[in-house]
């Protein structure tokens, strides 16, 4: 079943959309000032190198390994920012509901920035780890404004249909089940996001 186009952010349509295809795109999520707001904030956080190389493993297995994803990462403070404060409200509130709709026993979220430089990519990998089923339901939402096809950067899922590509544009958020297998493609142009995991209680 192809890729059904994004539709403007609406909980139960999200709900219903991730339990018949495991993955679901959504327009204005944040809205455009959030957006705005969210990436101001990320990129202000760039500049005072306040990200981190980011990691690749779980637990005592966690190790920098740039040949394998090249992004680094912030994770976010909901005291930061209102902006930071009011996307967190609102991952929160979608956690919530989709434990009303689809009893997915989610409970609690985490989510960071993520800046991936020019040429970096991140390789073929579930966001739910080998050692732990804790991740349910994964959130990423775009910071890049008048991102073009020739840019590059997408977001390739890897479906049972075969692999769909999603590029990162301005106030799109792609909501996918953790369990999938996804990678990010190399950008010509920095790539700015917010990768954000509902969690279960697990190990």
């Amino acid at each position: 079943m192809p890729l059904r186009p994004a539709v403007p952010y609406d909980p139960q349509t999200l709900a219903t959309t991730l339990s018949e295809q495991g993955v679901c795109l959504l327009s204005g999520l944040p809205d455009s000032r959030a957006t705005e707001a969210l990436r101001e904030h990320l990129l202000e956080l760039v500049s005072k190198r306040a990200l981190k190389p980011a990691a690749v493993g779980h637990r005592r297995a966690i190790h920098l390994r740039s040949e394998v994803r090249g992004d680094s990462t912030h994770w976010l403070d909901p005291e930061s920012s209102p902006a930071v404060r009011d996307y967190l409200a609102v991952l929160e509130d979608l956690r919530v509901h989709l434990n009303q709709r689809l009893f997915l026993g989610l409970h609690e979220v985490e989510a960071h920035f993520a800046c991936y430089p020019v040429g970096t990519f991140y390789q073929r990998h579930r966001d739910r780890f080998r050692d732990s089923d804790a991740r349910v339901v994964s959130v990423v939402s775009y910071l890049n404004p008048d991102w073009l096809p020739e840019h590059g950067g997408a977001l390739r899922l890897h479906l049972e249909d075969g692999p769909t590509d999603v590029l990162p544009e301005d106030g799109i958020t792609v909501c996918f089940l953790s369990e999938l297998e996804h990678e990010v493609l190399p950008a010509t142009r920095q790539r700015l996001s917010i990768a954000g995991w509902m969690r279960k209680r697990g190990s």
